[in-house]
This record gives C-alpha cells, sequence and structure tokens, in this order.
C-alpha cells in the first residue's frame, strides 16, 4: 500500500514536470524561432520610423527637455529608458529592440501557458495556441523594432486579465489586489501607448461584470472593484490629457471626416472591417498579393472575414451557452479585446480611405488577442457537451474546421514569410550600403530607399539629417565601420 502510494505520487509529480516543460518550454521554443526569424530577415540599420526617432531623441538622449513635454504620455515613456540604455550599452542598435519586442511575446507566452496550467488546458490546445501566438503574421513588428514596446504593452494586458481572473474566482495571491490597483497606471501610462484605450474599457467591463458577480454571490469584494475601475479610470484621463497636445502628423490621409464618409461611402466600413477580419486567417500582406495576382478576388476575401466574424460569434455563444464565465473570464476579455482592437483601428485609419490598410501586418498583434479567446474558449468547452445530438456534432465539426483554417492560413503565412527572410534581409543590405556613402549621394535616392515619408519633399533630408547625427557620434552603421 505505501508503495502503491509513492508510485501515485511520483506519477504526480512526473505529471507536473511534464506539463511545466510543456507550458515553459514550448513559449520558449517560440521566442528561439522568432529571433532566428529576426536574425534571418533583419540588418542592424536605421530606417523608416528610425528616422524620426533619431532627428527627435539623439544624440543627447539624457536631455530632459527631450522628456518632458505635454505629450510626453503618448511617446510611450519606457522607450526613453530603452533608449538610453541602447545608445549607452549597443551604439544604438536597431537588433537591441527587435530582441525586446521578441522577449515581450515571449513574455506573453508565458503569461498564457500560466494561465492553461491552471485552467487545465490541454497540451494539444495550449501547442496550437502558441504556435497562433508566435505567428509571422506579424513580421512588420517583429522587424521593425521602433514597436517593440507595443508587444510589452499586450503581455502587460495578458498579466493584469490572469490576475483579474484569479481574484475574480477567490484564487488571489497576497499581493494580487495591490497588482489590481497599481498596475494600470504603469501599463496606461508607462507602457501602452494608444492602446491604453481598448485595453481600459476592457477592464471596465469585467469591473462591471465582476460587481455583479459579487452583488449575485454577496461577496466581499465589491468596493475592490470599484477601486480597479477609478485606479484604471484616472489614468486613462491623463493619458486622454496628453493626447490633447499631441500633433498628428500621418503622411498620405485623405482630409475627410467620419460623419462625411459614413454618409457618402458607407460600404467602405464594412469592407474595411470584413478584410481587416479576413487578415485574422492569412497574413493581410499574403492576401494583398494573391488580389493583385488575381488569385482571388475581394469577394472571397469578404467571405475569409465572415468566417472569422463567425468565430467570434461562435465563442461569445459558448461562453455563455455553458456558463464559461462562471468559472474564468479571460476569454471574454480577450474576445473584448480583439473586437475593440478591429474597432480602434477602424476609426484610426480610415482617414486613408483604404480598405486594405487594416489588413496590414502591423495590426496583427492587435487582432490576435481576439484569435486566442476564440480558441481558448474553444478548448475549455470541448468537453462540456454531454449529450450527443446534432448541436454538439455541428459545433464540435464547425470548431475543428475553423481552427483547420487557422492552421492552414497562419502555417502558409509562416511559410511565405520566412522564404521572404533573405530578401528582407538583403533589402537590409542595400540600405546598409547607401548609408554608408550616404553623403556622397541625392536626396531622392535616400528617399527611396529609406522609406520614410516617401511623399513628402523633406524625405532624403530628413534622412541625410539621422545619418549624420550617427556618424558624427560613431553609432549603428558607423559604430561598425571603425
Amino acid at each position: 500500500m505505501l508503495l502503491s502510494r509513492k508510485m501515485k505520487m511520483m506519477d504526480k509529480i512526473d505529471g507536473q514536470a511534464r506539463q511545466r516543460l510543456v507550458y515553459y518550454g514550448v513559449p520558449l521554443l517560440g521566442v528561439l524561432l522568432c529571433l532566428w526569424y529576426v536574425k534571418e530577415a533583419t540588418c542592424d540599420i536605421v530606417y523608416t520610423d528610425y528616422i524620426r526617432l533619431v532627428n527627435t531623441y539623439l544624440p543627447d538622449v539624457w536631455n530632459p527637455e527631450k522628456f518632458f513635454v505635454p505629450d510626453v504620455l503618448t511617446r510611450i515613456p519606457v522607450n526613453y529608458l530603452s533608449r538610453i540604455i541602447n545608445v549607452t550599452f549597443f551604439g544604438y542598435s536597431t537588433t537591441f529592440d527587435m530582441v525586446l519586442g521578441i522577449l515581450g511575446l515571449g513574455l506573453s507566452g508565458l503569461i498564457l501557458g500560466m494561465y492553461c496550467r491552471d485552467q487545465n488546458v490541454g497540451t494539444g490546445w495550449f501547442v496550437f495556441l502558441m504556435f497562433l501566438l508566435f505567428g509571422l503574421n506579424k513580421w512588420e513588428m517583429m522587424t521593425n523594432g521602433t514597436g517593440w514596446a507595443h508587444f510589452l504593452a499586450f503581455a502587460g494586458f495578458y498579466g493584469y486579465y490572469r490576475i483579474f481572473d484569479r481574484v475574480l474566482y477567490g484564487k488571489g495571491k497576497k499581493c494580487d489586489s495591490w497588482l489590481l490597483l497599481t498596475m494600470p497606471a504603469v501599463i496606461t501610462l508607462g507602457v501602452a501607448g494608444p492602446y491604453c484605450a481598448v485595453y481600459s474599457v476592457v477592464v471596465f467591463l469585467s469591473c462591471g461584470a465582476a460587481w455583479l458577480k459579487n452583488r449575485q454571490e454577496k461577496g466581499r469584494n465589491g468596493k475592490l472593484w470599484g477601486l480597479v475601475f477609478v485606479c484604471t479610470l484616472i489614468p486613462l484621463l491623463l493619458y486622454m490629457w496628453s493626447n490633447s497636445y499631441a500633433v498628428e502628423d500621418h503622411a498620405g490621409a485623405v482630409d475627410v471626416g467620419l460623419a462625411e464618409l459614413l454618409l457618402t461611402a458607407p460600404r467602405f466600413f464594412v469592407r474595411f472591417v470584413l478584410k481587416s477580419l479576413a487578415s485574422m486567417l492569412v497574413g493581410g500582406e499574403t492576401i494583398t498579393g494573391w488580389i493583385e495576382s488575381g488569385k482571388i478576388h475581394d469577394s472571397m476575401v469578404y467571405g475569409m472575414g465572415l468566417t472569422a466574424a463567425a468565430g467570434y460569434l461562435a465563442a461569445f455563444w459558448l461562453n455563455f451557452r455553458f456558463h464559461l464565465y462562471k468559472r474564468t473570464l479571460l476569454p471574454l476579455m480577450l474576445l473584448f479585446s480583439g473586437v475593440g482592437n478591429h474597432g480602434i483601428v477602424l476609426i484610426s485609419r480610415f482617414i486613408f480611405v483604404n480598405e486594405n490598410y487594416g489588413m496590414s501586418s502591423r495590426y496583427a498583434l492587435q487582432y490576435q488577442a481576439g484569435i486566442l479567446g476564440i480558441i481558448l474558449t474553444f478548448a475549455m468547452t470541448w468537453r462540456a457537451w454531454k449529450k450527443n445530438g446534432w448541436e454538439k456534432r455541428f459545433f464540435k465539426t464547425a470548431a475543428a474546421v475553423f481552427c483547420l483554417i487557422l492552421f492552414a492560413g497562419h502555417g502558409y503565412t509562416d511559410y511565405v514569410e520566412a522564404k521572404k527572410a533573405p530578401d528582407r534581409e538583403a533589402y537590409g543590405r542595400r540600405i546598409e550600403a547607401i548609408a554608408v556613402q550616404f553623403e556622397a549621394v541625392e536626396d531622392d535616392v535616400l528617399r527611396e530607399n529609406f522609406d520614410y515619408r516617401r511623399s513628402r519633399p523633406d524625405s532624403g533630408a530628413k534622412v541625410r539629417s539621422a545619418l549624420t547625427i550617427l556618424k558624427d557620434n560613431g553609432w549603428n552603421v558607423f559604430g561598425r565601420q571603425q
């Protein structure tokens, strides 16, 4: 009997070890694969958005006048710290920023891994979740180090949602309540930037759900959720105040108002949303390539968008059909986050009057929250069907087909982007070769090659100014020339 108990205990320990290996090891593998992609697809050279950053903040990264500006909160303050570290220790390396972004994505994977372990999500579902999380549909974010903080922001969102979920269902740890009150200020004011809007709205909705749950169960945390609401609202208002001082400067924007466009071209908004939804299934650049080559027509893309929308609707329905919200709120938080991000991209980017704009790879990180919520919902309700019947067969079949579409679409996107990696690196090498001799080339050459606001007449001059700053200080490519 004693031997049997020991064997059972050993089996339990071995099972826990295997769980840790999966839930922690798979995100680590994802990080390594993404770092490999960055190595193969990039060159340590400034271009595009880096031109603006160099001209704005360098060479004196310690200058307080560059930090204490009215719209500082819109500039993502954590970037100031990373910029100081980058200049001081790495000679302003774009690779440094890219690595930070991948590590931020890995942190998201680790947080989701801990959540899936706590909720006993099957390893197969979790591996699929990580396959989507580390997909190369986010290639533009991965290879443009200026957006590294966005990866950290979403890790902060997911971490906060997990803590909120843990406290809501009575599994909170000693310092969780304190974290719920302090993290919104750190996330909103220090890291999130414009993404704080959707994050804050999700927290507000979650506070409402928590307050209702507390009232029904006559719990003791009623005041806590009110405080969480206030502690989230105040940083959001501060961000909005700071944003009121910001000067918007969008290259290529059309001078058209929201109301005017709604009246003159209402279908534009429907097409924009459907195409942005379609990019959740297959990378937006891949879809655009198919359209331009005549392989598919817009109608098929709209169908893909409707498929993604059906996935959203099914996930919302399953959450309420099986009362999943009584066990965990995080899948719903992710679903609302995904919907909110589609909305915020539409509201902020309609000014370009381009229905393909919402399919850009730069938005895949935002849309991804919705996909994660859909798959988590499927995973956590898969075994909830008790009776066999047409309803069970239909929804299980539909969920399986949806997952297969995601697997095929993301897998193909990963294949295409990995295949393009050498070409992207070659592009960087070409820019590097021009950069080291920038003084001998015309402004038009700089404008065409450095991808910085090409429609602006001063584009080449801005690139020249940034390269001059880097050369005078021996940073980036000029540091490697010494």
